[in-house]
């Protein structure tokens, strides 16, 4: 059983069998609430599909800073909490597997996610490589929405407002049993937050 968390666009989690068959899901649209909502959907999840996970996937981003902090955090707290492995994957492998599993003939395409500020993240994909997982044409960018059509020249996109988290588990568990991993530790950021730790006071000369 593996719990799927991702917090890279709302705040999504879902349960799904070794086989990827979805068990339980609940997820939120908010993009800004997912520190109030995510103990919540996961509670229900496990309501619903059992606890006895043995593995959670974290969606890595692309996504804002605190958003995906607190979506990681969740999952490698509640991995660590039961001794089990944590699965890094990028959020828009996810969503890559969901569009392809929909629409096999898709050929390639890209996957767009709002970045706000006016700009939306960018990932070309191409089909399913031979573990089953989204083969990735080219890495993630940021692009200004404004600019996104002349980026895109012409290639087919699909926009995502949220992200199927079993989806996201599928990928992660195909990765496992690969023996690959698609993510480091550390989150795809946007861009780091506005907000930072003051550094030390600089010294004064006499």
């Amino acid at each position: 059983m593996i719990l799927a968390v991702d917090t890279s666009l709302g705040t999504a989690v879902a349960i799904v069998d070794a086989v990827g068959r979805r068990r339980a899901d609940a997820s939120s649209p908010d993009a800004l609430g997912h520190a109030e909502v995510i103990g919540g959907l996961l509670q229900r999840a496990l309501a619903e599909a059992g606890d006895e996970i043995t593995h959670v996937v974290a969606g890595m981003g692309p996504g804002p800073f605190t958003g995906l902090r607190i979506g990681i955090a969740t999952a490698r707290a509640f991995a660590l909490g039961r001794s089990i492995p944590v699965i890094a994957v990028p959020s828009h492998f996810g969503a890559a597997l969901g569009i392809i599993e929909e629409d096999p003939d898709i050929g390639t395409f890209a996957v767009v996610t709002d970045a706000r500020r006016r700009e939306v993240a960018i990932s070309v994909f191409h089909g399913l490589d031979a573990d089953g997982i989204p083969h990735l044409r080219s890495d993630t960018v940021l692009v200004p929405r404004s600019g996104a059509e002349a980026y895109l020249d012409g290639l087919h996109a699909r926009e995502v407002t949220i992200l199927d988290a079993a989806a996201l588990g599928r990928v992660g568990i195909r990765a496992a049993n690969a023996g690959r991993e698609l993510a480091g530790a550390e989150p795809l950021y946007l861009r780091q937050p506005d907000v930072t730790v003051p550094g030390a006071p600089k010294r004064v000369g006499v």
